[in-house]
């Protein structure tokens, strides 16, 4: 009786060396960006942009009308949020990092919904002529967005996120005369004390 015997060729190919090394480079990388923090929060940055909300909250208290009020707010805002995305992208390149990375998209989406809520918020507010409210709106939206952007940065940025929203309750519980002084206390001096903190401790 003949035997025969059957050899079976697999049809997959070893993979190359270079192949593998560089599927684990990838692996590190990425686990080493998901454990990383997100360390490019600019402290001058809020510096600056304390300076800006202390001088709103001046101009402001002076307007003859909310309109004007709100006017002057937004306008700061506006110039606010450029002047930190700069001071961030001129952080980030003294750093050599990346500001497209896993932890940067999270620490802007975090941002970003609660931000997105204000705003639309604040329109529904000035469309119905309720000027008193948007004082806590602002204080605990930003705050929240600071404080889950946080978890993605150094802690002190959370505890930023905290006080802000510490600020807004203290909005809702006091006269509502005093909004433009708690705007003042937040967007002015939270941002110019954590601001330099961050700045002496973080790298600028």
């Amino acid at each position: 009786m003949r035997r025969y015997t059957v050899s079976v060729v697999s049809d997959r190919q070893p993979r190359s060396v270079s192949s593998q090394a560089a599927d684990n480079l990838t692996f590190i990388r990425s686990a080493m960006e998901r454990s990383s923090t997100f360390t490019v929060v600019p402290g001058v940055g809020g510096v600056v942009t304390g300076v800006i909300g202390l001088i709103a909250a001046v101009v402001g208290a002076r307007q003859p009308t909310a309109d004007r009020w709100l006017e002057t707010w937004l306008a700061a805002a506006s110039v606010a949020v450029i002047v930190e995305l700069v001071a961030m992208t001129m952080k980030a390149h003294r750093a050599r990092m990346m500001l497209t990375g896993t932890n940067a998209r999270r620490f802007a989406l975090g941002m970003a919904a609660p931000l997105v809520a204000g705003a639309a918020i604040t329109y529904e507010l000035w469309r119905v002529r309720n000027f008193t409210v948007m004082v806590p709106v602002w204080l605990l939206l930003y705050g929240a967005g600071v404080l889950i952007g946080g978890m993605f940065t150094v802690p002190v940025v959370r505890a930023i996120g905290v006080c802000f929203m510490a600020a807004g309750i203290a909005a809702i519980v006091t006269p509502s005369e005093w909004g433009n002084i708690w705007l003042a206390v937040g967007f002015g001096g939270l941002h110019v004390g954590f601001g330099a903190y961050i700045a002496r401790n973080h790298g600028g």
